[in-house]
Order: C-alpha cells, then sequence, then structure tokens
C-alpha cells in the first residue's frame, strides 16, 4: 500500500495549487491551450446546464466566436432553433463551418450583426447566453435591453465569464435589474462565474 503514499499527496497538493493559483496566469497558463480549450469547454456546458436548456428552446447566443458553444446548444436542442450573433465576420465563418451538419438541416443559424441592434423580433427566444462577451459590447445596457427584448417573459438569460475575460463580477446583477430582468443571481465555479436571470 505505502508505494501509493507518495502520489496520493501529491494529488492533495496539486488540488491544492490549482484551487490557490487555478487561475490561466499560474499554473493553467503554464500548462498550455489544450487544458484551456478542455476547460472552457467544460465551462460552456456548466454555463447551459445553468442555463438549463430544453430539446425545444429556441436559443440565442450573443458572440458564439469559434462557435464550440453553438455546436454544444445543437446536441442538446432537439426540435427548437439555435441562433447566434457575433460581430466579427471571420467568427461567423470559422463557427459556421464548425457547424455546416446543424445548419444544413435547419437547427443552427449563424449570422454576423450586433448585439446593440439584434435582428429578432421581440419575444423569439426562450433562453439567451454570452459568454466572455460583455466585455466587449460597446454598450452593455443597450445590448441587455435587446436582450432583454427578444427574450419570451418568463425566458432565461445567462452570462458567464472565465478569468481571461477580466470581468469583474460586481455590478452585472445591478445591470441585469436596470434593464428589466428579474431574479438575476450570481454562480460560481472554479472555472469562472455565470449571472443568471429571468426575462
Amino acid at each position: 500500500m505505502h508505494h501509493n503514499q507518495p502520489k496520493q499527496q501529491q494529488s492533495v497538493v496539486n488540488s491544492l495549487l490549482m484551487r490557490m493559483f487555478g487561475r490561466p496566469k499560474g499554473l493553467l497558463g503554464k500548462l498550455g491551450g489544450f487544458i484551456l480549450a478542455r476547460t472552457k469547454g467544460d465551462f460552456i456546458r456548466w454555463v447551459i446546464y445553468q442555463l438549463d436548456v430544453q430539446p425545444n428552446d429556441n436559443v440565442l447566443e450573443v458572440g458564439f466566436g469559434s462557435g464550440v458553444s453553438i455546436e454544444r446548444l445543437a446536441t442538446v436542442v432537439l426540435t427548437g432553433q439555435v441562433a447566434g450573433v457575433d460581430y466579427s465576420k471571420e467568427m461567423v465563418e470559422q463557427a459556421k463551418a464548425r457547424n455546416g451538419k446543424a445548419i444544413a438541416a435547419g437547427l443552427v443559424q449563424l449570422q454576423s450583426g450586433s448585439v446593440e441592434a439584434l435582428p429578432f423580433a421581440d419575444d423569439t427566444f426562450d433562453k439567451a447566453l454570452a459568454i466572455n462577451s460583455l466585455q466587449v459590447w460597446s454598450d452593455a445596457m443597450v445590448g441587455l435591453r435587446e436582450m432583454r427584448r427578444v427574450i419570451k417573459v418568463g425566458g432565461k438569460i445567462a452570462l458567464g465569464f472565465t478569468p481571461q475575460s477580466g470581468q469583474p463580477s460586481t455590478g452585472l446583477i445591478d445591470m441585469l435589474t436596470s434593464t428589466g430582468f428579474i431574479e438575476a443571481r450570481l454562480i460560481e465555479t472554479e472555472q469562472g462565474f455565470c449571472v443568471l436571470a429571468i426575462a
């Protein structure tokens, strides 16, 4: 039994270190992009789980980047619709390539556009999310009001942030409340945090 002990102690020390320095600038940064990408994948799954996405939901993602979370949403939403808006045309192309099958099947619709002027009718979506996106919007309040407009009453919004976003968690609940959302609350995980609210 004894030969296992150093390994066990090692893993305890490691998990403590990860807890203390487990931000990308610390140990995680040194472990390279692979773990970061996987961590982000886990974080995306966690945010989608918090949002309680159902198979028949219409879901909007603002600032989908390379389309990793769109891809994840497309495995959860089966009879609804996944829509995405991103400011960057390059990202739209990347995300379209990544989600080609789901787009061809009519499940996913991606376009370039701005959160300050969403190209959707009022009360279109059951759920909406933005991950590491709000901090680069030109006007967060206008963007949140727009998201509120396109989410059905009683629908949910999730704003997720990993440490790389540089976004502080303070003030977000007030922003959501002042743009018409209710029951805003903050949930934290080792990989970042998420603010949830109801439209």
